[in-house]
């Protein structure tokens, strides 16, 4: 019993995903759905192909519209097309394994030629999911192989993550199975040590915390197998809606029948039950009934035990596979025969016997088949000699006959040959230069362009300095000695307009330091580009005007030339709405993605016409192509009487 278990324990490991779902769940399908209706159209590729992922076990029929959805975002991009390819054979991986096999290879091919981190990260997922598809005919070494040899490298060599952790604790599963549950263990250390250190909160900390849990109840040590439970439970509390929990309880369930706490393991399975029929996690179920069948068979309940077998060969999900369907039979027989049923335990005992038999006879045929491939090969092999030799002889002759006529038409051949490469080489010759000239052209314009950019910022932060420290010093100074001169000459009450100029005094000093800091934004200099544009955001706001600002994943640690450009196109779109649009609501959305930073900006206004945009000279317009050409952007506009949408894709690594 104890071996059965510890199977349909890894046949349960397989259905967690490659790509871990967070454990608070309703906030991350809350973001992926919000990037969907925001974000530009790479980003909403990804959050489609996230949420075919996650729904793609409980609900099919929406998992194949996201995946639909996220197809149409792809165009021409290579690794969004990979990407497509890898979460389609998620799609297919419980439905048609061969269909998936065939989709994650397309997504490895694709991924291998792009050497990034992230495609070294979807292609060592890509790799892991098709070891599984390929588990059934090849086995576990071939699962394992895959795993130390393709897996683990792609993610290792970009430094510890957490997605090398749950490589290590996805690897400790199987050795766990094989009972090598010395080797899972060391495995499920080298993941919490990196999960623990950097990852503290993570979904994937929590999975190594099961398995963990799992190793020790099958080497029947459950008071270690509990230490990890309650880190578990700890990290699982806070979120009693996620569909993680009914992995938490087979845990559970597992550490109880480990301590013969059998009562005790029953409404744990009620509990573990409860959400896998919230989550529609079938398979999962059916291992809580039979862990239930276990229980109540021990506790001599020999009626409900012998139903609750009954139910999993009616829902299938366990029985699909043979060798289950098999050690099924065999239960329900030796439980018959022990309630005396001598009857119905014969006939599952001829199932049982039937299928076994089957079984048999299928290996033997296979193992027949392999042999008389392997026979045909050679037999081909040595027809394919045999007539290669007979060809050769052939060959041989005819050269002799025909020696004068080939020494001819070789020294043609080389003389046309001759020709032909000298055309190819000053062809190419031409095309290199061109493209070195392009070349030159190019770094000249962006050389232009940064020198430009450089200078008006090195200009703005010039002027606004000298307004700041020199006129606005000044001023200051003047109001000051105003300030003091009348409170010891003038009557407040009698000098109102002295007090009045005094007050416009005052405000003009703020209004000038207003223009240095939109000159040179402090704010940024000082803590970042998130809080600048916050701040941006914030002075150009009227009682008329809402400018809802939303910020996803800014890194800190972008170099300072690169925010202050970011600053520059937002300031300049900003502006350009106020100025132009007459619109009372501002949507501003900023998101980083890897070495990709989008900007969207939607507004209620009245638009404009495309051609207006395209003759324009305004020098406003002309910085902005010039900062987003700079940063090897691109921009989408589209504007109708309903208002304006404005799309900014940048590569931070740009320079």
């Amino acid at each position: 019993m104890k071996r059965l278990l510890i199977l349909l324990s890894l046949l349960l490991s397989f259905t967690l995903q490659a790509q871990v779902i967070p454990l608070d769940e309703k906030s991350y399908l809350d973001s992926l759905q919000n990037i969907t209706k925001t974000a530009a159209n790479t980003s909403k590729a990804t959050a489609y192909f996230l949420l075919s992922n996650y729904y793609r076990n409980s609900d099919s029929l929406l998992s194949k519209k996201y995946l639909t959805n996220g197809k149409a975002f792809i165009k021409n991009d290579v690794f969004l097309t990979a990407k497509y390819d890898y979460y389609e054979g998620q799609y297919n991986l419980d439905r048609n394994k061969e269909k998936a096999a065939r989709s994650y290879q397309k997504a490895i091919k694709a991924l291998s030629e792009l050497k990034t981190r992230e495609s070294d990260f979807y292609q060592s997922l890509a790799w892991y999911s098709y070891g599984v598809t390929q588990k059934d005919k090849e086995g576990y070494p071939f699962l394992v192989k895959t795993i130390v040899e393709k897996c683990i490298p792609l993610i290792k060599k970009h430094g510890n993550s957490r997605n090398l952790g749950f490589a290590y604790t996805q690897l400790a599963i199987i050795l766990t199975y094989n009972a090598q549950f010395e080797k899972a263990g060391n495995y499920n250390n080298k993941a919490l040590e990196i999960l623990e250190k950097d990852y503290p909160g993570s979904a994937e900390l929590f999975y190594t915390y099961l398995n963990s849990a799992s190793n020790y109840c099958y080497q029947a040590k459950g008071n270690e197998a509990k230490k990890f439970l309650d880190k578990a439970e700890k990290l699982i509390m806070p979120y009693p809606e996620s569909s993680s929990n009914s992995f938490f309880y087979y845990g559970k369930t597992l550490y109880f029948i480990t301590k013969q706490q059998n009562s005790e393991a029953l409404p744990i399975i009620e509990k573990g039950l409860y959400y896998t029929k919230k989550f529609n996690q079938n398979l999962q179920g059916q291992m809580f009934y039979f862990n239930k069948y276990d229980i109540l068979k021990k506790l001599k309940r020999y009626e409900e035990a012998k139903n609750v077998l009954e139910d999993i060969l009616t829902e299938k999900s366990l029985a699909l596979d043979l060798n289950n369907r098999k050690t099924i039979y065999k239960q329900l027989s030796a439980l018959n025969e022990e309630m005396g049923n001598a009857k119905e335990a014969l006939m599952w005992e001829q199932r049982y016997s039937k299928l076994n038999d089957s079984l048999s006879s299928e290996n033997v045929r296979l193992e027949i088949n392999k042999i008389e491939a392997k026979f045909n090969t050679a037999e081909k092999e040595r027809k394919i000699a045999t007539l290669n030799a007979e060809k050769n002889q052939k060959d041989l002759e005819m050269n002799k006959k025909n020696s004068y006529l080939w020494g001819l038409s070789l020294i043609l051949l080389l003389a046309l040959s001759l020709l032909i490469f000298l055309f190819i080489l000053f062809r190419k010759n031409k095309k290199i230069s061109e493209q070195k000239i392009n070349d030159i052209k190019q770094k000249e314009e962006l050389s232009l362009t940064k020198a430009i950019l450089d200078g008006e910022e090195r200009e703005r932060e010039r002027i606004a300095r000298d307004l700041h420290d020199g006129l606005g010093g000044m001023l200051a100074g003047v109001k000051i000695n105003f300030s003091t001169w009348s409170s010891s000459h003038l009557h407040p009450e009698k000098d109102k307009d002295f007090y009045t100029i005094l007050g416009q005094l005052d405000q003009s000093v703020g209004e000038l330091r207003h223009i240095a800091r939109n000159l040179m934004p402090e704010s940024l200099l000082n803590f970042g580009l998130e809080t600048a544009l916050n701040d941006l955001c914030e002075f150009y706001s009227r009682k008329d005007l809402d400018i809802d600002f939303q910020a996803i994943n800014i890194e800190k640690n972008l170099p300072l030339n690169i925010q202050l450009n970011i600053y520059r196109i937002v300031q300049e779109l900003l502006a350009n709405a106020l100025k132009h649009a007459e619109a009372s609501s501002i949507l501003l959305q900023c998101s980083q993605s890897a070495e990709r930073f989008m900007i969207t900006i939607e507004d209620n206004g009245k638009g404009f016409d495309k051609k207006i945009e395209q003759t324009t000279k305004s020098m406003g317009l002309r910085n902005l192509k010039n900062r987003v050409n700079y940063l090897k952007g691109k921009m989408e506009v589209s504007s109708d009487n309903q208002g304006t949408t404005i799309n900014i894709e940048l590569n931070t690594d740009g320079e």
